[in-house]
């Protein structure tokens, strides 16, 4: 009996499903692959965080990843396993449903699936959102961490050492795909971001309590445009962002947005104006919103109505200032700094409806 006939006589499943970020793919995402293999003969792995500016804890695209999982495996595993890619819309409703989707697109919608997984912590609740799936839980395989192996990565000094090390922790193939990786532009940049990250929260190591941060951000809508900065500096060097900044301590949090809109963009808007134009107010605080750490931040819509743009200088920490249509926001996407995309999302619609 072949593997692919086990599958069918053990687990009368048509599909098996593998949700991950594989960031990158290691030996224990493997043993839950294998066992979806087993489970079913076809096997859709949904690869997560898809479509997000690189990052350091997402620093591969869908496809890279894609590539790196299929890499891993034998040719006859390989044309059981499809791939499908979905964002974060940090809306567990909205992700669910698209996932679901995905998996009916491959599978269809009277298709038995098995749900294998593996309870990691916290933030493996989202197994439990498909409760028409079978699911499979799985014990953890090795004590492997994709956040300790992205540090090693990111922190190495001579790479093939760092390979060696992790000889143990992930498949040879992916260790080849991450030495050739390093070699892109895009790693000593990650690699730099990192190093930033990890003296940003050294400085409050010594809190007596993990710190929450709270910001705010400014959408500006005028003439079907909004306006964005772009990134000065670390983290996000270069993305695009919506014009906001930390809450300092004696302010009030519309005029803190008013403040860091002032500062990085000289909105040719007296304050007044905006306070009139002020349509919504909305509170994001998804905990893995940020690399920085647990922030919070509060995001000011205003829609002037106006027919033309009012003048904007870029200042402060922003590398420009423009004002961009808002049917160009949707295939910017993987060029935004952290959940920026989806803050704009969640006021204009730009994925979809609800």
């Amino acid at each position: 009996m072949t593997a692919q006939d086990k599958a069918g006589t053990e687990s009368a499943a048509d599909a098996a499903v593998l949700i991950g970020r594989f960031q990158p793919f290691h030996n224990g995402h493997l043993h839950l692959l294998q066992r979806a293999l087993e489970r079913a003969p076809t096997v859709i792995v949904v690869l997560g965080s898809a479509f997000h500016a690189r990052n350091t804890k997402n620093p591969l695209t869908w496809q890279e990843r894609a590539t790196m999982i299929a890499g891993a495996l034998p040719q006859a595993q390989r044309q059981r396993v499809r791939f499908v890619a979905t964002r974060d819309y940090y809306d567990d409703r909205r992700w669910s449903a698209e996932v679901r989707r995905l998996v009916e697109e491959v599978a269809g919608e009277q298709a038995r699936i098995v749900l294998v997984g593996h309870f990691k912590d916290a933030s493996s609740y989202y197994l439990r959102h498909f409760p028409h799936w079978t699911l499979e839980a799985l014990e953890r395989a090795g004590d492997i961490d994709a956040t300790d192996i992205r540090r090693l990565w990111f922190e190495a000094e001579d790479m093939e050492v760092t390979m060696d090390v992790l000889a143990q922790t992930l498949p040879p193939s992916v260790r080849q795909y991450l030495r050739t990786w390093s070699l892109l532009p895009h790693y000593a940049a990650l690699a730099e971001e990192h190093r930033q990250l990890q003296q940003y929260k050294a400085a409050w190591s010594a809190a007596p309590y993990p710190p929450i941060f709270t910001t705010v951000d400014a959408v500006i809508r005028a003439a079907d445009h909004v306006l964005l900065v772009q990134r000065k500096g670390f983290p996000g060097r270069g993305l695009w962002a919506i014009p906001g900044g930390f809450l300092d301590q004696r302010e009030r949090l519309l005029q803190a947005a008013l403040r860091e809109l002032a500062e990085e963009t000289n909105l040719a808007v007296l304050p007044v104006t905006l306070e009139d134009a002020l349509v919504d107010v909305r509170i994001f605080d998804h905990p893995d919103r940020s690399a920085r750490g647990r922030t919070i931040t509060h995001a000011y819509y205003f829609d002037l109505r106006l027919e033309h743009l009012p003048e904007v200088e870029a200042a402060d920490d922003a590398a420009q200032a423009v004002w961009t249509s808002i049917a160009q926001l949707a295939a910017m996407e993987e060029r935004f700094f952290d959940d920026h995309f989806h803050i704009l999302d969640s006021f204009l619609t730009l994925t979809g409806a609800r």
